[in-house]
């Protein structure tokens, strides 16, 4: 974008910005629903409720404003642990959002998780609207008629959108319609938030590591991903290749035996997987070395998650 472009922007009195705070259950759809929208693998995706650990953040900037994409953590209640952190990530996310969409997706089996995201958005005060994800879920159209009428009786002025990934082509229109929202909503502002040619204001090193975690869940079973963090040790880029060294850490011995797994077989999936990603994203050669690492205990250790990135400063 020229800079006349962007003096433009920042001159035009109707240009509106802001955050668009996306709160849902676990495995709501959310990260689906910020990578389709910014039209970019920002969030991580896995079949596996309660992947999202941190708010992760999307942009999407045109010529009469920018939305900011923030993905939430799913709506857990914890008083201790990685689930305190990630109870107050998703406050966090409430509380400094512009404009709320309560994420409702229809496979959700209990009605009272649904108005749990419903009361959630309500009691903020923030405008919002709401998006049901999963509607391609022919089993549950009578959920979706059901959960609309809900609103449109409780809040008949709020919009509601429906979405599913397996739309194709027709995803350029929610998308539309989903930005469109949003922008009648967000305040007016001076200029952009951030950078307009941005996608996410996160680091390379941050992705990196979102996307190893996110291997070791598509390739680990049961509940051992939950138990796993990963922090990156060393990322050197030069114009060929780009070398990263990055630490699996588990909280148990036996959970190293299992990442590493016979001959050393699933560090060495995980690896080539996450390595795929990563030139993905980096346009370029990488070299990944992946090391388990124990710390006992560590989703209970104050000390450790604050060493991780998962201690929040505010309650």
């Amino acid at each position: 974008m020229t800079n006349n472009v962007i003096n433009n922007l920042i001159n035009n009195d109707n240009y509106k910005a802001g955050f668009v705070g996306l709160i849902g259950q676990p495995n709501a759809g959310k990260s689906t629903l910020l990578n389709v929208l910014v039209n970019e693998k920002v969030s991580i995706v896995t079949p596996k409720p309660q992947t999202t650990r941190r708010r992760v953040l999307g942009i999407h900037s045109f010529t009469k404003g920018q939305v900011v994409l923030v993905d939430a953590p799913g709506i857990v209640a914890s008083a201790k642990g990685l689930n305190s952190f990630l109870e107050a990530e998703a406050k966090e996310v409430v509380k400094e959002s512009d404009v709320l969409c309560a994420v409702l997706n229809l496979d959700q089996h209990d009605k009272e998780d649904l108005d749990l995201v419903l009361k959630w958005v309500t009691s903020s005060k923030r405008p919002w609207f709401a998006v049901l994800t999963k509607v391609d879920l022919v089993k549950y159209f009578h959920r979706k008629e059901m959960i609309k009428a809900q609103i449109k009786q409780e809040f008949p002025e709020v919009r509601i959108f429906e979405f599913s990934e397996t739309w194709g082509s027709d995803l350029e229109e929610f998308r539309s319609l989903f930005f469109e929202e949003s922008l009648r909503l967000l305040p007016k502002m001076p200029g952009p938030l951030y950078d307009v040619e941005l996608f996410t204001p996160h680091h390379t090193r941050e992705l990196v590591a979102e996307m190893i975690r996110e291997k070791c869940f598509e390739t680990l079973s049961h509940e051992l991903p939950y138990q796993l963090a990963i922090r990156i040790r060393s990322f050197k880029e030069d114009e060929k290749i780009t070398r990263i060294e990055a630490d699996i850490v588990v909280g148990k011995d036996n959970h190293k035996t299992m990442v590493i797994g016979s001959q050393a077989s699933k560090i060495k999936e995980i690896g080539t997987l996450a390595r795929e990603s990563i030139e993905g994203l980096l346009d370029q050669k990488v070299f990944l070395k992946l090391t388990v690492v124990v710390r006992e205990n560590w989703m209970e250790n104050h000390l450790i998650m604050k060493e991780l990135g998962y201690v929040s400063d505010t309650k």
